[in-house]
């Protein structure tokens, strides 16, 4: 049985949050609830703790048992070679931290045969131990250790030697590596320069000459610069100004009035240049890596939590086309339900520009099926195909709008066993299409059916440990998908397996018990899927909306286990739950007016679960982003030659990156608003900015040779 530490008290010191509150989100981690879950449904226990730290919680968690593990792992091992002491012990135990640890453990380690090694065979360490500590010359003690038997020919052979042991000596002190870890950190420069690798397009041409403190690199340009490493068109390195030798020497207390001062001189800088820098430099570049991998991700898991939120424009009849030059435009409608009612392939593009043909099938296709919205991917033949739809809408009066929507995704999706399973009878761009199309609709319940790690909203995402980057990102649609909550009558597989408390396999047999029983009439129905039990039931019922079943409670995000209280709430007003959906905005009215506090005061009942109780009744099946501001309908378009600084225009947020965002503006090339021009002093743009946003931008400048647009954020003052 494996031995259980608590580390409430560690977690809540590091990240400020009161230990009780620590502790009881541990004891409900530990118990598989999931963080969204927690978050919605444990207020009372956790004191209100949100997503995010929750999520630091866990994380902090996970990293403090590996810790400990590996501390184990490592007393073991030094046990073993009948090296522990007591004193050892509690070093390794008490590290704070993995690189503490393995520093402590350095000294200990297994490893190939090394100079010192071979000294140390040949009996010099006590020879050693005389240049260290000797105030008086010893050279007939010296020539004692020549041993042409064992290698040791001269006095010079024995010298060198015990220099190399006391090179390894330095390279493994803790004093010496922590001071010039810290020194190389905040003076050190990170450098590179041209190799022989080949750089066509010149990607990597900022960085053929190029260093910055290691304080001032941000990380974009780390892991620009390390990629640049790996393709071998550039060489990387850590530099120190200065000569480090008299900081070890004073740090050791070796002085010049040792007898062989010079000998000690010699031997670390021998440990400096070929011990100590190589491996402190790989360190500081793990460091700095991983440092840049974690803003990678981070950047990437907000934007994309940001596209899966989209507000869905609903039932609505859509046209998708995924744009194409030589293949053509391939071109699907999708009825309000989502199912395929038309597809074709038009050629409005280069190289057939067959423009009267495409123009007829898609006027055709609009007025026969009442088209109220064109979808159009954002990938190759894009703004031609905007072009061409615009200019169609226009020239025959059609009603309907169209809009750009990420095509990210979409090949991997078209081509997935999830495609062929939903339409075997498709090609793959026709697939393609539809996902375009329905990502209108419904982007999440779209987006879900694609690995998130292939949703190109990120910065250098292949840069990045893939373990983590999926890790974090799946993480975020599990959230993405439990804030939106599901219609259990008609959410897919891909929707439900990221339902708190179920997977794949229960929400197979979701999908499955619909089909053979009809629709689910309560909440309580659940209970009666295969692989669904207590505790399955009580994670997943809140996220899980019944629209129009038999308890209108089902509706809202009140989980079951607080209808008691729902149906008190309602009660105290005068109201049934059958009046959330016969006088919803009575209801709403007389809440908006509740006295909470007068209420627990009378009931008993917890607070934090009253106010979340009474926000829920006042929106009853409402899903939550359909609060948010609906995506950008165009009808007309322009081209970048028409552009000229100072025009105003509004425009969608595609991408949101460290330096700035990049703004759909309705031309071919996206503008890049520069993190500069974000109106005040701005760290992270994603403190303003999100995937998808609206906002108002004015151009600065357009550079039509390059294809590149800058832009200005508007900023409207309150």
């Amino acid at each position: 049985m494996k031995e259980s530490i608590d580390f409430s008290a560690e977690i809540a010191k590091e990240l400020g949050i009161a230990e009780w509150k620590v502790k009881n989100a541990i004891e409900l981690l530990e118990d598989g609830k999931t963080i969204p879950f927690i978050a919605r449904y444990r207020k009372e226990k956790t004191g209100e703790l949100n997503e995010i730290q929750l999520r630091e919680i866990s994380d902090l968690l996970e990293h403090l048992k590996k810790l400990y593990e590996r501390k184990n792992e490592i007393i073991r091992l030094v046990e073993e070679r009948g090296k522990l002491t007591p004193e050892l012990k509690k070093a390794f135990l008490g590290a704070r931290s993995l690189q503490e640890l393995e520093d402590l453990y350095a000294p200990y380690k297994s490893k190939k045969k090394t100079r010192a090694d071979i000294a140390r065979e040949r009996g010099l360490v006590p020879l050693a131990e005389l240049l260290k500590t000797n105030l008086e010359k010893a050279d007939e003690k010296i020539r004692s250790f020549i041993d042409p038997e064992k290698g040791v020919e001269t006095a010079e052979d024995a010298i060198a030697g015990a220099r190399d042991i006391i090179a390894e000596e330095i390279s493994i002190n803790l004093q010496v590596r922590n001071r010039l870890r810290e020194i190389i950190k905040r003076r050190g420069h990170l450098r590179s320069e041209r190799a022989d690798g080949e750089d066509q397009k010149g990607i990597y041409r900022d960085y053929y000459d190029f260093s910055q403190p290691i304080p001032q690199l941000v990380p974009h340009r780390v892991l620009a610069i390390f990629r640049g490493e790996r393709e071998k068109v550039l060489k990387v390195s850590v530099e120190i100004s200065g000569d480090l030798t008299p900081m070890v020497l004073k740090l050791l207390n070796f002085d010049e009035r040792l007898a062989y001062y010079d000998e000690l001189v010699d031997a670390v800088r021998d440990s400096l240049k070929r011990l100590l820098l190589p491996s402190i430099e790989r360190e500081i570049r793990n460091e700095l890596k991983e440092m840049a991998e974690n803003r990678a991700i981070t950047v990437f898991s907000k934007n994309l939590k940001n596209l899966l939120l989209q507000p869905p424009l609903g039932s609505k009849v859509v046209m998708g086309i995924d744009p194409g030059y030589r293949t053509g435009c391939k071109l699907a409608v999708i009825g309000k339900d989502g199912s395929v009612l038309y597809y074709d392939t038009i050629y409005p593009t280069p190289p057939k520009n067959e423009i009267i043909q495409a123009e007829m099938k898609v006027v055709e296709a609009v007025k026969l099926l009442n088209v109220e919205i064109i979808s159009i991917g954002n990938g190759t033949a894009s703004r031609e195909t905007e072009l061409f739809i615009a200019e169609t809408i226009k020239k025959n009066h059609l009603s309907c709008k169209y809009l750009i929507v990420s095509e990210a995704g979409a090949s991997i999706y078209s081509a997935s066993k999830v495609a062929i399973e939903e339409f075997p009878d498709y090609d793959v761009t026709t697939r393609g299409a539809i996902s375009i199309a329905r990502r209108v609709q419904d982007p999440l319940a779209e987006y879900v059916k694609i690995p998130p790690e292939s949703i190109g909203v990120g910065m250098y995402q292949h840069d990045v440990n893939s373990k983590k980057l999926k890790k974090t990102l799946d993480r975020e649609v599990e959230s993405a998908v439990n804030y939106a909550g599901v219609n259990l009558n008609t959410a897919s597989k891909h929707l439900l397996k990221y339902i708190s408390g179920l997977n794949e396999k229960s929400a197979d047999n979701i999908v499955k018990y619909r089909a053979e029983n009809g629709l689910f009439k309560n909440r309580n129905e659940l209970l009666k899927v295969s692989g669904i039990g207590p505790k399955a039931f009580e994670q997943a019922a809140g996220f899980c909306r019944i629209i129009g079943g038999e308890n209108p409670l089902d509706s809202t995000t009140v989980h079951p286990e607080s209808y008691h209280i729902a149906t008190a709430v309602l009660e105290s007003v005068g109201k049934r739950p059958e009046d959330l959906t016969t006088n919803r905005e009575e209801v709403e009215a007389l809440l908006k007016e509740f006295d909470i506090d007068a209420f627990c005061e009378e009931t008993g009942f917890n607070k934090i679960t009253v106010r979340d109780v009474v926000d829920a009744l006042k929106k009853p099946g409402l899903d939550p982003r359909d609060e948010l501001p609906k995506p950008l309908l165009r009808d007309d378009v322009l081209t970048m030659e028409q552009l000229s600084p100072g025009m105003l225009l509004e425009g969608t947020v595609r991408n949101v990156v460290d330096f700035g965002a990049f703004v759909d503006i309705g031309v071919k090339q996206d503008g890049l608003i520069h993190r500069s021009k974000m109106g005040r002093n701005i760290k992270d743009p994603l403190e303003i900015l999100s995937v998808g946003q609206i906002v108002k931008v004015r151009v600065l400048s357009v550079d039509l040779e390059r294809g590149r647009i800058a832009l200005e954020l508007v900023r409207e003052e309150n």
